[in-house]
């Protein structure tokens, strides 16, 4: 049984990523696993002020208190990260990206600024629907995970998504979200 923590970078409610989620969670929950979830677009976080001040106390670690609280205690104790969002002009949501970026305060925890070591698993919905579009995303969740030595387990590409619900027209792209899920163990 492992803890997952879902970040959903997306600001649509019923959207695609959503329904990508969904499926994830039944399959990674008929598993028993642990399944925590933010849906970061709907809370109070503000972003990374490139202080250096953090890092003093590891329950509490950032110099800014907003929502980011809730994520680094379901951050702490998790196993296995999972990054969902739509593609936001060939990248991840600035949401997203906010919550990563306010992550470096944990690292800042430890002396030589390393991120404790996690499985990671990506989650991506896009209008685009070529393996051309999603590179530079790619791309980056690669060259992200590399730096932070974390181990990636799977990626999820949901393209031909641009209306919101456009997903559940695609039965094979929520069946592929749901075998991730339920490939943890």
């Amino acid at each position: 049984m492992k803890n997952i923590l879902i970040l959903n970078g997306s600001p649509r409610v019923n959207g695609n990523t959503q329904e990508l989620i969904k499926s994830f969670i039944q399959g990674a929950k008929e598993n028993g696993n642990n399944v925590s979830k933010f849906d970061v677009a709907f809370m109070n976080i503000h972003g990374c002020l490139g202080c250096f001040k953090g890092g003093k106390d590891i329950n509490s670690p950032c110099v800014q208190k907003d929502d980011m609280e809730q994520i680094y205690k379901a951050y702490r104790e998790s196993d296995l990260v999972v990054l969902a969002s739509p593609m936001y002009y060939w990248s991840v949501t600035g949401q997203l990206k906010c919550v990563f970026d306010r992550l470096f305060a944990v690292a800042e925890c430890d002396i030589n600024y390393k991120n404790p070591i996690k499985d990671c698993m990506f989650l991506m919905a896009s209008e685009g629907d070529d393996e051309d579009n999603f590179k530079p995303v790619k791309d980056y969740y690669l060259a992200l995970i590399n730096k932070l030595e974390w181990k990636n387990k799977g990626i999820v590409y949901a393209g031909g998504n641009l209306l919101a619900k456009a997903i559940l027209e695609k039965p094979n792209q929520l069946k592929e979200a749901y075998e991730l899920g339920k490939s943890i163990k």
